[in-house]
């Protein structure tokens, strides 16, 4: 009896040496979680906020000089002298080029010896119609006396009437001719090419000694960088928001980190075939000439301001359907995230205007949300940019 005691008392020991090692615990005695869940995920959020909100359409385009001149010579020539190189400041009427003149002056010479000869006719025409008077008035006086007949005095009359006629030729011939003299003296004075307005010869393609016909080469390129146009598209969906005279702000690589401004002028009342968009052309002011024609930029008309509308981080968006104007997103409810679908607007810098299905004041999460599932617990350890 005393052994199997001993040997129940045995296997009772044992029996409660396994139990306990079996038991919920770690080696350093610690208890575990009973859940066995994961540990909460460290995000940064952010608090949905109402602001005012400039409403705009992005666009994209390129900058051209508002005044832009190709000259050309109105005579035709070889040019004898060129007064500019390219790149050099000119006001309007300073001579850029000449050309040859010879021909033209000769053919000048030539209209004023006409001038000449048409008022030595009529001196001659004058002369034979003070002749033709006295002729007249002699056949009348005759006439009276009964002298001569009256085929006699009309004979007279006719003469005077014919040289009459002359001296009106004569003075036409001398008209004529001074309208050449003036037409000649004209064509010499546009051999000078001169600049049509103040500006920069942009380019030169003429040298001295080249032939240019009239009105056919183009010899310098003048341009006026103080004023330029912006052209950009617009899809045609958006048109309905643009109005002559709104702003329209934009930015070059070529100069980082400067936004300039221009104003719309004008809007192309015709929709393009190839991509239905729409040109719109805004005014640039480019004074100090910072900007040059041919730049690429990236800009936005501005179409409107609203106040109080709610506006959420553009990386709380863990999707953004920007046609469909939705996304998701992880708001945090008692240390919980919650996936939520929402309705989006308008995007002004890194905030995106939120249209429905969020409140102001709800925590979105902004950083790490990609480690996060819907229903997770987190541990927000920045919000609002503070800890």
């Amino acid at each position: 009896m005393k052994r199997g005691s001993a040997w129940g008392a045995a296997f009772l020991l044992l029996a409660w040496q396994s139990a306990g090692c079996s038991g919920q615990g770690t080696a350093d005695g610690k208890p575990v979680q009973k859940d066995g869940g994961k540990p909460p995920v460290a995000v940064e959020a952010s608090r949905a906020t109402t602001a005012d909100l400039t409403d705009g359409i992005s666009v994209v385009g390129s900058l051209a000089a508002k005044f832009q001149s190709d000259a050309k010579s109105e005579i035709g020539g070889s040019i004898v002298e060129v007064y500019v190189t390219e790149w050099v400041r000119v006001k309007k009427g300073d001579p850029l080029a000449r050309v040859d003149t010879r021909e033209a002056e000769a053919i000048l010479k030539r209209a004023e010896a006409s001038v000449e000869m048409a008022k030595a006719g009529l001196l001659e025409a004058q002369a034979a119609t003070n002749r033709a008077e006295r002729e007249y008035e002699r056949a009348q006086k005759l006439k009276e006396a009964g002298l001569v007949t009256r085929q006699n005095l009309d004979d007279a009359l006719t003469q005077r009437e014919a040289a009459a006629a002359r001296v009106a030729a004569a003075k036409a011939q001398i008209a004529a001719a001074d309208e050449d003299v003036r037409q000649a003296k004209t064509r010499i004075s546009k051999a000078v090419i001169r600049a049509p307005f103040d500006g920069i010869v942009a380019e030169r393609f003429v040298n001295v000694g080249e032939v240019v016909g009239e009105m056919q080469k183009v010899v310098f390129r003048v341009v006026d960088p103080r004023l330029l146009d912006l052209t950009v598209s617009v899809p045609s969906g958006e048109m309905g928001a643009v109005r002559v005279g709104q702003a329209l702000t934009f930015s070059t690589d070529a100069i980082p980190g400067k936004v300039f401004a221009g104003k719309v002028r004008f809007i192309n009342p015709v929709v393009s075939e190839a991509d239905r968009s729409v040109k719109v052309v805004a005014e640039v002011r480019n004074v100090p000439e910072e900007l040059k024609g041919g730049m690429f930029v990236k800009g936005r008309i501005v179409t409107g301001q609203r106040p109080g509308v709610l506006l959420a981080p553009r990386t709380a968006l863990l999707t953004w359907d920007v046609a469909a104007k939705k996304g998701d997103l992880l708001v945090v409810e008692k240390d919980l995230a919650h996936r939520r679908t929402v309705r989006t607007g308008s995007v002004s810098g890194d905030l995106v205007e939120i249209a429905s299905g969020l409140a102001k004041g709800e925590t979105v999460i902004t950083r790490g949300g990609f480690n996060v599932k819907d229903g997770d617990r987190v541990n927000i350890t920045r919000i609002d940019g503070g800890q």
